[in-house]
């Protein structure tokens, strides 16, 4: 009788054990701290990627059927090892990445894995924990993009750029940091693609990560690619991911896809008021809708990274976060995105010729209204002057010459030694910007009349005093 009085009491323990049980552990990760564990830049870890043959000539043939395709194919295992810690997460989805930077990552079109005599190259990759799987992540991060050093001779270009943006209190900067890359297919021994890009995925549990910042991570995330110039609202440009190959300027990356015409309905209403208002109607509302003081500090330090292939020049490369689905009252953010083309990689595009000298006042065209409305504000003007002022000096803690040197050396000294691989490509460190750029002359760590440091700083001087 003593048993069946405690019987309740056993019966209670043991549905909360069980209930203990299902919680997943790692749904209680992805704090940004805990983010900023895996994306630590001064640990250089390896990613271990183990794939069947079946499933990477799976890859090879989606690649073939369509060179941009989005498509997963499951890996049986990825590990990060670091220092004496091995995080591992089964059944994770890898694809490839990339829009002109995409391509085959071995062979020929038509041909299947080869053991032996391998025509390796290094592409894009992109891990996602939960594509094949309900749980599994690094310390919470479920999705991580892998980048090699396309045409950056010095491997730094986009974490200096990410980084800096974060020093200046950007916070909405993706975390970055390198890794050793190994890629082990069937019972084959692992190849060395050698160091790449951490790079944090920007999607909806990065938005968490920042909630307390954004105010809300119950609104609508954009991406936004080439011909988003917030003006055009044709019925083309606005698209729900539904993971096909296709690019459009705008593409809704969360919700369902019954949601998608209330999202499009805000982020057109959004562009409306944008393009009709002025004055200090246009003042007011930008200061209710949008973290005017954040945006104007970004693009200080865009100009100062000489980030051209932006929303303002090029009408590309940034996500829209609307923090709230509310058709009237929301803050949208302009979030920072492939930052690789920067530090004197500099091309004929938009209005620019020379990223290192162009006027930041003129940074891009007025048919990009966002930041020329912005612009049109004396108010928001001056601040963004300020903002410049603080890349104008040569010792200046962000963009400085002694300063940027210091961190790029200290970078490379940590990766170095680990640069040459096995597929024969990006084999050395050079400073120098990309080959097809059209300042070639622009270099990172000489102290001459071509660094680009002293370059940038003396011409945003110049464009402050006129």
């Amino acid at each position: 009788m003593k048993f069946f009085r405690f019987l309740p009491l056993l019966l209670l323990f043991i549905s909360c054990e069980v209930e203990k049980e299902i919680v997943k552990p790692e749904e209680n990760k992805g704090t940004f701290a805990e983010a900023q564990a895996v994306f630590d830049d001064t640990r250089l870890p390896e990613i271990n990627i183990s794939i069947s043959l079946n499933e990477w000539n799976s890859l090879l043939e989606k690649y073939d059927a369509d060179n941009h395709t989005p498509e997963y194919v499951r890996c049986d295992e990825v590990s990060l090892e670091r220092d004496d810690e091995t995080l591992t997460v089964k059944n994770v989805g890898l694809r490839l990445r990339g829009n002109t930077s995409r391509r085959r990552p071995e062979g020929r079109e038509g041909d299947k894995h080869k053991t032996k005599d391998t025509h390796w190259r290094r592409v894009h990759f992109g891990l996602n924990c939960r594509k094949f799987s309900d749980e599994g992540s690094f310390d919470g991060i479920r999705r991580i993009n892998l980048k090699y050093a396309k045409e950056d001779p010095t491997y730094i270009r986009e974490h200096f750029s990410y980084d800096l943006l974060s020093r200046y209190g950007v916070w909405t900067a993706p975390m970055t940091s390198w890794c050793r890359l190994n890629l082990k297919i069937g019972s084959d021994a692992p190849v060395y693609f050698g160091v790449y890009l951490m790079i944090e995925s920007i999607d909806m549990r990065y938005v968490k990560r920042r909630k307390e910042q954004f105010g809300s991570a119950d609104g609508w995330l954009w991406k936004c690619s080439w011909g988003a110039n917030l003006k055009g609202t044709d019925s083309w440009r606005f698209h729900y991911d539904d993971n096909t190959s296709q690019s459009y300027p705008y593409e809704l990356k969360n919700g369902e896809k019954e949601d998608f015409a209330n999202a499009r309905s805000q982020l057109l209403s959004f562009i409306s008021k944008l393009n009709r208002m002025q004055g200090d109607e246009l003042k007011e509302w930008l200061n209710k809708v949008c973290d005017v003081d954040l945006l104007l500090k970004m693009y200080a330090a865009y100009v100062a990274l000489g980030h051209w292939d932006d929303y303002w020049n090029n009408m590309n490369n940034f996500y829209l976060y609307f923090n709230s689905r509310d058709m009237e009252n929301y803050k949208v953010f302009m979030l920072p995105y492939d930052l690789d083309n920067t530090l004197g990689t500099s091309h004929n595009v938009g209005v620019q010729n020379d990223s290192g000298r162009q006027d930041p006042y003129h940074w891009g065209s007025d048919d990009q209204p966002f930041i020329a409305k912005v612009l049109s504000i004396s108010e928001f003007r001056a601040k963004y002057t300020e903002y410049l002022r603080d890349f104008s000096t040569i010792d200046n803690p962000w963009t400085g010459q002694a300063a940027g040197a210091e961190r790029i050396r200290t970078w490379q000294k940590l990766f170095s030694e680990y640069v040459p691989n096995d597929t024969g490509e990006d084999m050395t460190l050079k400073d120098a910007p990309a080959s097809w750029g059209n300042h070639g002359e622009y270099r990172l760590l000489e102290n001459n009349s071509n660094n680009w440091f002293k370059v940038k700083s003396e011409s945003i001087t110049k464009w402050l005093d006129k």
